[in-house]
């Protein structure tokens, strides 16, 4: 479904062109390639685990949130989430003992979120198999590929937007 021209005013987004969607399709055949390279052990690990997409998403947002327990306001909005869609997916992830809620010591009508141990466990091992399928990935392109991929992603880490995901991306891998 196209987005309204209100929506594209609103959010400062252009109209997608022609070679803006075949650009999209041939990025999503990379992604593709790369998240099943290993035979999908990415999708493995998060399918074997159980949750939901959603509460994937607060897991792994959790892991790489540089506040060392946010509320749940910021990682609703941060995912898009309507707030009783995250705290649903945050009590699952309590109930799994994922995700443990403490009490805000400045006010206490705020509950800080954070990765249990085995919370952490988790989101490491979903960060260990999607670096092992992109590292794989990276290991069948030949040396001209290699150069060309580093350059172009050289260009791309210059968007700050792009920068901070590379940074949480590392510092998840322990990198």
């Amino acid at each position: 479904m196209e987005p309204s021209a209100a929506a594209i005013a609103k959010t400062g987004e252009r109209r997608l062109t022609k070679a803006d969607r075949e650009l999209g399709y041939r990025l999503g055949a990379v992604m593709l390639r790369c998240m099943s390279a290993d035979g999908g052990t990415a999708i493995r690990v998060i399918d074997e685990s159980g949750l939901t997409f959603i509460q994937m998403k607060v897991l792994m947002t959790l892991a790489g949130s540089l506040d060392d327990a946010p509320t749940l306001s910021p990682i609703a909005e941060k995912l898009g989430l309507s707030l009783p869609s995250a705290s649903r997916a945050v009590d699952g992830l309590v109930k799994r003992k994922l995700v443990a809620r403490t009490e805000d010591p400045t006010d206490r009508r705020q509950r800080r979120l954070s990765l249990t141990d085995s919370g952490r466990e988790l989101s490491e091992r979903i960060v260990a198999a999607r670096l092992e399928g992109l590292g794989q990935f990276a290991a069948s392109l030949t040396e001209d590929e290699r150069e060309r991929l580093d350059e172009a992603l050289e260009l791309l880490l210059e968007r700050e937007e792009i920068a901070d995901v590379y940074r949480q991306f590392r510092r998840q891998a322990h990198l």
